[in-house]
């Protein structure tokens, strides 16, 4: 196949193309950084020629500084994968993976000893200034316990990034609906890994507390550590889009299919700061109670979908991966 990937010199983006290499495809890249700009339809137009399948890894990410980010999150990730589809729908295009995001859930899922399955709403500021950082039963206000998140789970996304997320799979799905094509969402976890991008407010937790760390000062943890996540290599993210690419072919047309991709490693923020600082030989951790009113507390996503449709399995271990991290330059 020829493949064109969208950010193909970004961080995720450099993997799979990387990936895509290795195992004998044609690669066309389309990236900001070599002047090309997803939302010109032109250049999108030309790109697109002789290519059998577009991975469109292109996005603003993160959870941004304010809501004054809204309008560039809003025209990068919305305006840029509707010119994208646009252009697919005229060049005759018709196999897509996209970047998601488990972001598009909000909160991840809950049980009550007492109700049973619940969607807590957003945590307020009271809340969290007062260090009430775990969501409450909306029903009783008692403790709850946090579970993996299906595929089919509503979406509840809880800022910015997130509803841009959700809005370019709603994109692609009437892009897959009015043109038989066959979409593909991965709705990544946290990725990290070779490349990552640094020191910058659109930054991940990993790069963040690896950036303190080359400075020789402890990662800061914010609100008390706990926060559940699932921090999946970015190799393997590569292979699952690879996997995704080249099973677009038995996948159904005229929708868009959605697959966690997590390592199915439970960790919390807390124990990555510690086992990275740890690997690096630097401070340990300083627990802040600070918080972003964006964020949610939990998200950890069953995979299994994925494993069992496409055959993709996470290789990289997050102790493997973290000695990895710490053997990168971080000055």
């Amino acid at each position: 196949m020829r493949i064109l990937v969208t950010g193909g010199s970004g961080f995720i983006g450099s993997a799979v193309v990387a990936a895509v290499e290795a195992a004998g495809h044609e690669v066309a890249v389309l990236d900001v950084r070599g002047g090309a700009d997803v939302r010109d339809r032109g250049v999108v137009a030309g790109a697109l020629a002789g290519v059998d399948a577009v991975c469109h890894q292109a996005a603003k990410v993160g959870l941004g500084r304010d809501f004054s980010d809204a309008p560039d999150y809003v025209s990068v990730n919305l305006v840029g994968t509707a010119e994208l589809l646009a252009a697919m729908a005229d060049a005759g295009v018709r196999r897509l993976v996209l970047a998601g995001s488990m972001v598009v859930y909000g909160e991840g899922r809950y049980t009550c000893a007492s109700h049973g399955l619940v969607r807590p709403g957003p945590r307020t500021a009271g809340a969290l200034d007062a260090g009430r950082f775990e969501p409450p039963c909306p029903v009783c206000s008692a403790p709850l316990a946090a579970g993996l998140v299906p595929e089919d789970a509503p979406a509840d996304p809880r800022n910015v990034y997130a509803v841009t997320k959700l809005a370019q799979e709603q994109l692609a799905a009437v892009w897959a609906r009015e043109t038989g094509g066959t979409a593909v969402s991965l709705r990544y976890h946290n990725v990290y890994g070779p490349g990552l991008p640094r020191d910058t407010p659109y930054a991940g937790v990993a790069a963040l507390f690896l950036s303190a760390l080359g400075r020789g000062e402890a990662p800061r943890v914010f609100e008390d550590g706990g926060q559940r996540r699932d921090f999946v290599h970015v190799r393997d993210v590569a292979q699952a889009n690879l996997r995704a690419l080249e099973g677009c072919s038995q996948l159904p047309g005229g929708v868009l299919t959605a697959y966690n991709t997590g390592s199915g490693e439970v960790r919390t923020v807390g124990a990555m700061a510690r086992a990275l600082a740890a690997a690096c030989g630097g401070p340990a951790p300083v627990v802040t109670g600070e918080y972003r009113l964006g964020d949610v507390r939990h998200i950890t996503a069953d995979s299994r979908r994925l494993r069992e449709e496409l055959g993709w399995e996470a290789g990289v271990s997050f102790a493997e991966g973290m000695r990895e991290l710490a053997s990168l330059p971080i000055g």
